[in-house]
């Protein structure tokens, strides 16, 4: 196809289109005839990973030219071209945060990869902070949580899997992990929600105590169902 053709079939405009070929975001069409260039496929997919990036997951044209240069270098392996991927979605940390002692404890189960990352070095500085907030997790909670993550851990990573490009497996991973964190928070606060409801029927233990008092009353009165009989 050529440059309208791509405009129509990926919906950017051409002027939006020879902007990213100027700066590098997409490759230079194949040599076609009469001196116009063809387009693929190939093109079409990152058109649609630059789309979601901006719009979507809402980065900058700098972090989108950070990751479709990773995406175009072959030295640059998958584990951490999806790396990549994950910390620029999730603005993880660049640099190595010491093991925080909960993070060793988690690690030492060996159900993940004893290895170095920003994700790890993420959750090092979140229990820093809880810590000092005096937030420290129940042992039991925290393989709770492990166990529940790593099942969606084993979702995610297979349908990465799947996919055939690796402009597609960024694609998977930066607007999964934007969209995909956010309905797992979601459906954990509609479960807490739920389970709020099952504990406390009668709008917790504010109400509960109110509709105790308001039984009492109740039978004070004579009206009682409880009311010992004369």
């Amino acid at each position: 196809m050529q440059l309208k053709e791509l405009s129509r079939a990926s919906g950017v405009s051409v002027a939006s289109i020879k902007f990213y070929l100027r700066e590098d975001l997409l490759k230079p069409g194949n040599p076609g005839t009469a001196n116009r260039a063809e387009y693929t496929q190939e093109h079409l997919d990152r058109l649609e990973l630059i789309r979601l990036l901006r719009q979507v997951v809402g980065l900058g044209l700098d972090k989108i030219k950070t990751l479709t240069s990773a995406v175009d270098n072959p030295e640059v392996d998958v584990i951490n071209l999806l790396g990549l991927a994950q910390a620029t979605v999730l603005g993880l940390p660049g640099e190595a945060v010491p093991d925080h002692r909960w993070t060793t404890e988690l690690m030492s189960g060996g159900r993940w990869l004893d290895a170095p990352s920003p994700a790890r070095s993420s959750l090092n500085e979140l229990f820093g902070q809880m810590e000092e907030f005096g937030m420290a997790p129940d042992a039991a909670v925290l393989s709770a949580y492990a166990a529940a993550v790593d099942q969606v851990a084993a979702l995610d990573i297979g349908h990465v899997e799947e996919q055939s490009t690796r402009d597609k497996m960024v694609r998977t991973v930066a607007v999964g992990t934007f969209l995909y964190s956010k309905l797992l928070l979601r459906m954990l606060a509609l479960a807490q929600t739920s389970r709020a409801m099952r504990r406390f029927p009668e709008g917790g233990p504010a109400g509960s105590a109110a509709a105790d008092a308001s039984d009492r009353t109740t039978n004070d009165d004579g009206g009682g169902a409880g009311r010992p009989e004369s």
